[in-house]
């Protein structure tokens, strides 16, 4: 199971370089993000990838592995083992909406802040760097 786990994390990090590497080319352009200026376009752009691919990749594969381990419970028929991975099952679901929905939760507190502040740097950078809408 470990070794097949370790045979999936070097494939997806092999394929997130990959599409890293191949996307990044150094661009002229540059954005502010409040007071800080000449922050070239990719970093924006890498950062909102991995978000993304976090969002999706990481809530799939916690909930692929429980299903793995739930099936190999309910196919030795062992009602204590079954027990335990179902509440292993229920944690990885719980984790995996937790991670797909924590950019969500973060850019909300920090719009509650700046709203606080009165301050609009904090949410120009937030959609520069989360949502890739920079000025």
């Amino acid at each position: 199971m470990r070794k097949r786990f370790l045979n999936i994390s070097y494939i997806l990090t092999f394929l997130i370089s990959s599409i890293i590497s191949i996307s990044y080319v150094f661009a002229a352009d540059k954005v502010s993000c409040g007071n800080v200026t000449d922050i070239p376009t990719k970093i924006p752009e890498l950062t909102n990838m991995a978000i993304n691919i976090l969002q999706i990749a990481a809530p799939a594969i916690l909930v692929v592995m429980g299903m793995i381990d739930f099936f190999k419970a309910m196919s030795s028929g062992k009602e204590d083992e079954i027990k335990k991975n179902q509440n292993i099952f229920i944690k990885r679901l719980i984790i995996a909406v937790l991670i797909f929905f924590i950019v969500v939760i973060v850019k909300f507190a920090i719009s509650l802040i700046a709203n606080a502040l009165d301050t609009k740097n904090i949410t120009s950078c937030i959609n520069c760097f989360i949502n890739n809408k920079c000025n």
